[in-house]
Formats: C-alpha cells, sequence, structure tokens
C-alpha cells in the first residue's frame, strides 16, 4: 500500500532520514518507533506530500507522491502531532470546511462528519468553540479530520497525547477498529500502546532503520531462546524431573518458593518449539496445578532500548 524506496533527507550538512526502505501492508497498523531526533516525523511529512526527499521516491497503491501529489494526498488521512485546529471554529463547522477541502461530495458531507465524530467520541462537542475544549478534545477533533472523506489510508502521529487513561484506552480500541478497513502508520512514545494495537513495529535511529518485525519475533531474536515462567502448585523434587523429560526442553531452573506449597520455574525450550501444551499436559496428568504461566519474552520498551543502545554502541 504504502512503499518507501530509498528515501533521503538532509538539511545542509546534516541527514535527518538515511536512505530509508520499508513496506506498508494493506490493511496493517504498522507502529513507527524511534527517539527524539531520529527522524520519524520527518519521513511521516514525506510520506503526506508535506515535504519533499531529498533523494528517492514515495509510492501509495502505485502513485508517486511527487509526480500525482493530489491523487497520493487524496487517499491519505493525516493527523499530525499538533493537529490544524482552527480555535474559533465550532467542531462541526471546522470538520465540514476540512470536508469541502478534501473536496467529499456533498451529498456525503453530512453522513461523513457524524460518522467520525461519532467514532471518535465528539458528537456532544459538535456546537462548541474548538478554542474551549480539552487537551483531550483537541487531540478527538485531530483525529476526526483525518477520517473526513474515508481515506485509505491513516498516518497519525501521537493521537493520545494528552489523553487521560480512559479516553487513550477508547482511542486504542478506536485504532484497532480502524484497522479493518484502513491502513494505519502509528508513531507513538507510548511503547504499550503500540503493542497493544499494531501487528507490526518499525524502529528507526538516526534516521535509519535498525528493525523491522512483530515485537514477539523482534523479542526472540534478541533473547535467543523461549522461556516460560511457571507457578505449579506442587514440590520442586516432583516438578522438575517431569519438565526435563519433555520434548523440546533445553533447560528447567527452579525460582524457589513464593506462595505455599508452590514453585516457579523457568523452563527454557528450543528457540522454534512452542511447548506450552506439552507442560500443562504434563503438569495435568501428574495432578499438579498450573497456578500462573506466561512467556518471558521482552517488552517492546525493553527491545526498544537494546537496540537504540547497541545503536549508540556500534557507532
Amino acid at each position: 500500500m504504502i512503499q518507501v524506496e530509498s528515501v533521503t533527507k538532509k538539511y545542509g550538512q546534516r541527514v535527518a532520514v538515511d536512505h530509508l526502505d520499508f513496506l506498508v501492508n494493506k490493511g496493517e497498523i504498522l507502529g513507527f518507533l524511534g527517539p527524539n531526533g531520529a527522524g520519524k516525523s520527518t519521513t511521516m511529512n514525506i510520506i503526506t506530500g508535506y515535504l519533499s526527499a531529498t533523494e528517492g521516491s514515495v509510492k501509495l497503491d502505485g502513485h508517486d507522491i511527487l509526480e500525482e501529489p493530489q491523487e497520493v494526498k487524496r487517499q491519505i488521512g493525516y493527523m499530525p502531532e499538533q493537529p490544524p485546529l482552527y480555535m474559533d471554529m465550532t467542531v462541526r463547522d471546522y470538520l465540514a470546511f476540512v470536508a469541502d477541502i478534501k473536496g467529499v461530495p456533498r451529498s456525503r458531507r453530512r453522513e461523513n462528519i457524524d460518522k467520525a465524530m461519532e467514532r471518535t467520541m465528539i458528537t456532544d462537542m459538535r456546537g462548541r468553540l474548538i478554542k474551549n475544549l480539552s487537551k483531550g478534545y483537541k487531540q478527538r477533533v485531530g483525529l476526526s479530520q483525518a477520517m473526513i472523506g474515508t481515506p485509505p489510508v491513516l498516518i497519525l502521529d501521537e493521537p493520545t497525547i494528552g489523553l487521560d487513561p480512559q479516553q487513550i484506552i477508547e482511542t486504542r480500541n478506536l485504532i484497532r477498529d480502524l484497522g479493518k478497513e484502513h491502513t494505519i502508520l502509528l508513531s507513538s512514545h507510548i511503547l504499550p500502546e503500540v503493542q497493544a494495537v499494531c501487528t507490526r513495529v518499525l524502529i528507526i535511529n538516526k534516521g535509519k532503520i535498525v528493525a523491522s518485525d512483530t515485537p514477539e519475533n523482534l523479542s526472540r531474536g534478541l533473547v535467543g531462546d523461549n522461556r516460560l515462567t511457571l507457578r505449579v502448585a506442587a514440590a520442586e523434587k516432583d516438578v522438575l524431573p517431569l519438565l526435563r523429560k519433555l520434548d523440546n526442553v533445553l533447560k528447567v531452573d527452579s525460582l524457589g518458593k513464593k506462595e505455599p506449597e508452590t514453585v516457579d520455574v523457568v523452563v527454557e525450550a528450543k528457540r522454534e518449539a512452542d511447548v506450552r501444551r506439552p507442560v500443562f499436559n504434563a503438569m495435568a496428568k501428574a495432578g499438579y496445578p498450573i497456578l500462573m504461566m506466561k512467556s518471558m519474552d521482552l517488552t517492546l520498551e525493553d527491545i526498544f532500548l537494546n537496540l537504540i543502545t547497541e545503536e549508540k554502541e556500534v557507532s
């Protein structure tokens, strides 16, 4: 859907974006991550046509942003970190203005605006002046304007900044729901948010891509193994031998007793093997209840810090 080929952006001698190559597939929610100054916003501005690249090309559904800018922009809904709001307009008047600019047919305009307000939960604010809204509601208006015209691609830069915890949860759910109808490129500093809604993440540092994969695959690639933590209601001397006999299990270590009459253990398996069912079946057959089982994959925050630290050490 979005094809970025060898995109470079220079400001004098400074290279902000350095030969980026990546693809955003149709129907995908791609998390775009990186530290401040990594080149995220510059890349997003190039994709939307707000900035031109020094080198390289951006294509959306086969249309080049430089050769067919209007066709590409028609297919993109963009919400920058600071939404371009007109503070002296009411919410509805502003969205009507956006619909006019985007060329939404008059016959569909009212329905389109009402749907955008409903999905971002600002219908009750439609008659309010934007300048009188809280920061959270202003963010929602910014998200609404990106949705006007029902573009196939949404590019969202920090969509939940300024929202309260309940609003963040609602917005995450909305983004997941929008992913059923739109291709989404999402930039956020809130890493658990990206992990919760994105099907794949792309991490950029110093203008270059340092990782691109699912969080799960990135985690396995960094830790180099496949581990589970268990809490079993049984004695250590009984549990460890049973687990060590299982196929694809490489190592079993005890973490001691965290609750009365239980033992916590770490099961290390072959990297490509999923041993959760064999572990469950073995404990069930022996009559040892599993009180807790969880993967020891790295969180997205761990992955991010690990990759960025490696880049600093290499440079």
